[in-house]
């Protein structure tokens, strides 16, 4: 029973996860963590944390390692291929369809009013995963006092790096891993 709840709550994230991997994380979110409470918040921002390290589309990361986490290796089966079947029969009827009909002004119309809907799912994405970093918290529940100090001067080192000097996206991940870790580890050695 487990495994067909998985199955088929990866098939919805695939079907209306539009616009990528980043718009897929609050539908997972949805799925795993509200609806059917088989992970807790903690649990999956964790998890969603090493989907984004780990090399391939964020959505297929985040259904193989949620799906392992809750039922092993059929569960990484299940999710990932439910994750992935939507997507492919979606992709390949567009493409018939695109092609057929592709000077039609209506197609064009209406693949730029997907356009908003793809950004505000990316932003919601971020700002979950922003919130629950910086005060451990869902988006309703911040208290400022919670606020994690260090997570909140990693974050703003991160943006001033990447917006003024143009670092590297994966430099400032590996060196926000390294200096939070070193902080963690400072902070252990003194308490």
């Amino acid at each position: 029973m487990l495994l067909l709840k998985l199955f088929f709550a990866f098939i919805q994230v695939g079907m209306f996860s539009v616009g990528g991997g980043y718009a897929a994380i609050p539908l997972i979110q949805e799925q795993i963590v509200n609806l059917h409470k088989l992970m807790t918040m903690e649990e999956f921002s964790d998890l969603i944390t090493v989907a984004e390290m780990t090399p391939g589309p964020i959505s297929i990361n985040s259904a193989t390692f949620v799906g392992m986490r809750i039922a092993g290796i059929p569960g990484v089966l299940l999710c990932t291929v439910g994750c992935i079947i939507p997507s492919f029969v979606i992709c390949l009827t567009l493409a018939h369809f695109y092609y057929k009909y592709r000077t039609v002004s209506g197609v064009q119309v209406v693949l730029g009013s997907l356009r908003p809907a793809v950004v505000a799912l990316i932003a919601s994405a971020g700002a979950s995963i922003l919130m629950l970093g910086l005060f451990q918290a869902e988006l309703g529940d911040i208290i400022l006092s919670n606020v994690r100090i260090v997570e909140l001067a990693i974050f703003i080192v991160a943006l001033l790096l990447l917006r003024k000097f143009k670092l590297s996206a994966i430099t400032i991940i590996l060196g926000s891993g390294v200096v939070g870790t070193i902080a963690y580890a400072l902070m252990g050695a003194v308490a």
